[in-house]
């Protein structure tokens, strides 16, 4: 919340220069509802960047492939090892009914189709790891690699959820248990996006800042058609709420 403060800071200064508001006007932004920052979980070389900045994404869309080659060697191995426990199993299954074999053996050959089985599954989940997918759904906000190039634990793709909006402002004390979650707001953001939009209160900060005598409110603002960007400043007041 301290970096929006800030932020509030300027969107006074901002607002300062447009045409008079209402005294229960409030400066404010509008973030985007979640910001991820994509990383790989393992390093390797970049084989393919399936977005580009700008991309709508859905949850569990391909971002990133690496070059894989290895891990799909040690997973077919293990796929072939496997399948042919089974077959093995299942070949012996008369001669256990039967009785032909020990109690001993019988356990072996359980034992190895069943290693086989996890040995195989976990070559698959080393496999999954050279793709990298998108863990929400949202806009590509930036990539910031390319193929051919190294993946390391840095930031490689940002995604951004618009849909809601989060709209973030900082309230006078005198407000405190009158905004609650709930509470309608009525949001303007700048130009040219200045019409009013309804957002509704998901969060009012239950610790009041003692030097500024304020708290801080969170409202989601609906974006279904994805018209909002994030990161607009905006004007806010909250007509139900009862006068100082």
């Amino acid at each position: 919340m301290k970096s929006t403060r800030v932020l509030l800071l300027a969107c006074a200064i901002f607002f300062a220069a447009t045409p008079a508001l209402a005294a229960d006007s409030y400066e404010c932004l509008i973030e985007a509802h979640v910001d991820v920052s994509v990383s790989a979980s393992v390093q390797g070389v970049v084989e393919k960047v399936r977005v580009e900045r700008g991309d709508d994404v859905k949850k569990g869309d391909v971002l990133i492939e690496l070059v894989d080659g290895i891990e799909t060697a040690a997973y077919e191995l293990a796929k072939a090892r496997s399948d042919f426990a089974e077959r093995t199993n299942q070949r012996n299954a008369e001669l256990v009914e039967e009785k032909l074999i020990s109690s001993n053996e019988k356990d072996s050959l359980e034992t190895d189709a069943l290693l086989a089985r996890l040995q195989t599954r976990e070559a698959e989940e080393v496999l999954k790891l050279r793709t990298i997918r998108s863990p929400i759904a949202g806009v590509v906000a930036s990539v910031a690699i390319e193929a051919g190039e190294f993946v390391d634990e840095r930031e490689i793709v940002r995604v951004v959820q618009i849909d809601p909006l989060n709209v973030e402002v900082v309230l006078p004390v005198s407000l405190y248990g009158k905004i609650q979650p709930g509470s309608v707001g009525e949001v303007r953001p700048e130009r040219p996006f200045d019409r009013v939009y309804e957002a509704k209160v998901v969060i009012a900060d239950r610790v009041v800042d003692a030097a500024s005598g304020t708290f801080g409110v969170r409202l989601e603002l609906p974006n279904e058609d994805g018209k909002l960007p994030a990161g607009l400043k905006c004007q806010i007041s909250f007509p139900e709420a009862p006068a100082n």
